[in-house]
């Protein structure tokens, strides 16, 4: 993977559902725009306002329109590592080519803890991950642990 990889826009309709035909439009142009890929679902936007079938449709969606013509990393992200697990093994079964992790937001979970989630999905779900921290949301800072804090 190389180039830029924008972060997809979740559309949604003037009644605030998810609008798939935008959606669809967005892929479409980020893959003949000529990005390296394209990353969906990021947490920094409206992630948080999807339920977990709308997160399903959305992946489904990119996938589809995407056809693996570019990379597609989808966020897995939930403060549950079992909910994590689940859209992870969507992601996979759609075609996505890799996951986004986010630390379990507002869980301040322990070096361990954060070992034991993350590894639990990976022996769950054979994709490639990348972990992402989010220090403001999770109280979990490499400096600030490596300290013994």
């Amino acid at each position: 993977m190389k180039g830029i990889l924008p972060s997809l826009n979740t559309p949604f309709t003037n009644s605030g559902e998810l609008d798939l035909d935008s959606l669809t439009r967005l892929v479409q142009h980020t893959i003949m725009s000529g990005c390296g890929g394209m990353l969906g679902l990021a947490v920094a936007g409206e992630y948080d306002t999807l339920n977990f079938d709308e997160k399903i449709q959305f992946i489904d969606t990119v996938t589809k329109v995407n056809k693996r013509r570019i990379p597609f990393i989808c966020s897995v992200t939930a403060a549950d590592v079992e909910e994590s697990i689940e859209l992870t093994k969507s992601a996979k079964k759609n075609g996505a080519d890799g996951c986004l992790l986010v630390t379990p937001y507002y869980n301040k979970p322990t070096q361990e803890g954060l070992y034991q989630h993350y590894k639990k999905i990976a022996d769950e779900v054979d994709i490639p991950q990348i972990l992402y921290n989010v220090p403001g949301r999770t109280s979990v800072d490499k400096n600030r642990n490596s300290r013994g804090r």
